[in-house]
């Protein structure tokens, strides 16, 4: 390694005599020189670029942050490439690491030290080794990729569900990239008809601006998160070098942090980009993306019209079951209502035959007792009153000596006994005649009654049926619809189209059914 080495012969011992800044400057030069003399490889990170479009030269400051996390510096340079060399440095760059020159990279160069007048130290680059950048840029890349992976950013996104049919999108992209221009166009102008709604959040999609202004696109859309179903981010075509900011750990962590899918159409012509690992879907262009879009759209549409498909079979399939068992209901119901009329109808017949026959069968049989009774009163004074006769005349004969007054006396005795046998007689009579009046009165009231109220029910259950008849419902201004013969209880039964028959007092209308309105509830 050179040394810096100034001899003591170019130390003025003279210090009243100043050097002009250009003499020191000349010294500066001479020694550098002097001590450098060779070119060195020197390792450094880019931290800015700026060519000189009209004479071609390339001027870069370096920096060196050495091993401080915080980043400070521990040396920067200037350094140049001229024209003729950086055309065919900046070439093979690119080539080998699919970049260009730009702030952020380590280089590996070679350079010669020098030392101007006028614009004091800088370097004067005279090759560059790209395998050292392509191994810091792989070094990045898993650095950035283990990162992500230990904060869980990796998957975090995927875990989040994308809606069946995202319609609702924010898009984060240039508004002037074209790639932004084709996804637009192809999204609104699907041939299916289906309808997007699209809004920008516009970000810088390239350079080292990217990464800041991204991130800002996407904690903006974090607000507003209730108004989208997904996040797409769009580049469109370009460079390996143009599309190098999307391996950057701010955006990857921005759409692993993100509260909505994120779908991706970044454009890359080889490798997935870090951010294209992260995101919830990766799509190789933002055309690409459009498609997927109308495609999932399509697809949930065939589902639905699957699914719409498989539930009018089952319904028909149900109606047809429920008009099925409705109409054995209908038959049963019918043929139970029926039978039970019958029965009730001939109870009634027997009752009624019972009343008549019963009061006619007590009236006669209380008649023949009372017949009999009186016979038998007849029969059992008849035989008292002979019996007493006899007595009498037995007796006669035998007090036949006694006195006349006696005689009279007995006489006037029998005939008061007479008189009160007689009375009793009768008044028994009396009482059982009145007790059968009274009896026959009851029982033709209580018939009476129990045959009113029967010819009620009856009546009532013949005025029930008879307003239930559908011929008296249609003389009172009423209609039957039906379809198919069958009556329609439900807007739900009848589908446009339907040819409607609708019953009337005088006739039957035919209708089709244009549109059904049905009621608010």
């Amino acid at each position: 390694m050179a040394h810096l080495h100034i001899s003591q012969s170019s130390i003025r011992e003279d210090y009243n005599t100043p050097l002009s800044l250009y003499e020191l400057h000349q010294q500066i030069k001479e020694e550098l020189e002097i001590a450098f003399p060779e070119s060195y490889w020197v390792v450094a990170e880019i931290s800015q670029v700026n060519s000189d479009k009209r004479k071609g030269h390339c001027y870069l400051n370096l920096v060196d942050k050495g091993e401080d996390p915080r980043g400070q510096l521990q040396a920067q340079a200037r350094a140049t490439i001229w024209s003729a060399r950086f055309q065919m440095l900046g070439r093979y760059f690119q080539e080998k690491t699919g970049q260009q020159l730009k702030a952020g990279l380590k280089i590996l160069f070679q350079a010669n030290v020098r030392f101007h007048e006028l614009y004091g130290m800088s370097l004067d680059i005279v090759n560059i080794d790209p395998n050292y950048t392509i191994g810091d840029l792989a070094r990045q890349r898993q650095e950035t990729l283990k990162r992500l992976e230990a904060e869980g950013l990796m998957t975090a996104n995927k875990a989040h569900e994308l809606a069946l049919v995202p319609q609702k999108l924010a898009v984060i992209s240039s508004a002037t990239a074209a790639g932004y221009q084709d996804f637009i166009h192809q999204l609104h102008n699907n041939v299916h008809g289906y309808s997007f709604s699209t809004t920008l959040f516009p970000a810088t999609v390239q350079g080292n601006e990217a990464p800041a202004s991204v991130k800002r696109a996407f904690n903006l859309i974090a607000k507003y998160k209730d108004r989208f179903d997904a996040c797409v981010v769009i580049r469109g075509g370009g460079s390996q070098t143009d599309l190098s900011c999307f391996d950057d750990y701010a955006i990857a962590a921005a759409i692993g942090h993100s509260p909505l899918p994120v779908l991706t159409g970044i454009g890359h012509e080889r490798d997935e980009s870090i951010a294209d690992l992260v995101a919830h879907t990766r799509l190789k262009t933002p055309t690409a993306v459009a498609n997927f879009l109308v495609e999932r759209f399509r697809a949930a549409e065939e589902q639905a019209k699957g699914l719409m498909d498989s539930i009018r079979i089952f319904s028909a399939q149900l109606m047809k079951l429920t008009g099925d068992s409705l109409e054995r209901q209908s038959l049963r119901l019918s043929h139970l209502t029926n039978d039970y009329l019958r029965t009730g109808k001939d109870k009634l017949e027997q009752l009624s035959k019972g009343l008549l026959l019963k009061p006619k069968f007590f009236l006669d049989n209380q008649k023949q007792q009372l017949n009999t009774l009186e016979q038998c009163v007849k029969g059992e004074t008849k035989d008292l009153l002979h019996q007493r006769e006899r007595y009498l005349s037995e007796l006669a004969v035998c007090v036949e000596g006694k006195s006349q007054r006696y005689l009279h006396m007995k006489e006037h005795e029998l005939n008061n006994l007479v008189h009160c046998l007689e009375t009793e007689a009768n008044d028994d009579l009396k009482r059982t005649q009145l007790t059968f009046a009274k009896y026959s009165e009851q029982l033709k009231f209580s018939t009476r009654q129990k045959l009113q109220t029967e010819n009620h029910k009856q009546n009532l259950l013949e005025l029930s049926i008879k307003a239930n008849d559908p011929e008296k419902l249609l003389l009172r201004g009423y209609t039957l619809t039906l379809i198919n013969g069958k009556i329609i209880k439900s807007i739900n039964e009848v589908r446009a189209d339907d040819v409607v028959e609708t019953r009337m007092q005088d006739g039957t209308i035919h209708s089709i059914v244009v549109n059904k309105d049905a009621n608010d509830k």
